[in-house]
């Protein structure tokens, strides 16, 4: 467990791993944001999740904002849980490539016009798609001063 003070961890990445990175929490934002469930019933029974554990991660989620309770006791996501379903996307697409020997068993589709919607990584300077080899991680403006990784001299910046 990180725990949640990140005293190692100045990493967003860490963060939203202590609110989204446990196995039921991923299945369960993912059947909100494309089965749009929000019964505590309807997750128990399409997850097979024992009820402690569902209620655990239902209550974590509303305190943590990423859904609120409605009035008749539904669980409704937030604009904040709802933003998950690209990280869903991409995690789906993952797998895809790696764990699914016969093909994507869901595919996601744009629902106004039924086009394929994907995950793409793209420089907003050049508009090209690197790969990971070609992306590096640079300190950002929240890195701890005594914890920024160092840069290295030889590998030229274009800003």
């Amino acid at each position: 467990m990180l725990g949640r003070t990140y005293e190692r961890e100045n990493c967003s990445a860490a963060r939203a791993l202590e609110l989204i990175g446990e196995r039921w929490s991923l299945l369960i934002i993912r059947n909100a944001v494309f089965a749009d469930m929000r019964r505590f019933s309807d997750f128990e029974r399409r997850l097979g999740v024992a009820p402690n554990i569902l209620a655990k991660r239902l209550d974590g989620f509303v305190a943590d904002g990423l859904m609120r309770r409605g009035g008749d006791g539904d669980y409704l996501l937030t604009e904040k849980g709802r933003q998950l379903g690209t990280v869903i996307i991409a995690l789906t697409e993952w797998g895809d490539r790696w764990l699914a020997p016969k093909g994507p068993p869901i595919l996601f589709e744009h629902e106004d016009c039924g086009g394929p919607v994907h995950v793409h990584a793209r420089c907003e300077d050049c508009a090209q798609q690197p790969t990971a080899p070609e992306v590096v991680a640079v300190a950002g403006p929240g890195a701890d001063p005594d914890r920024r990784p160092p840069r290295d001299p030889s590998r030229p910046r274009t800003s």
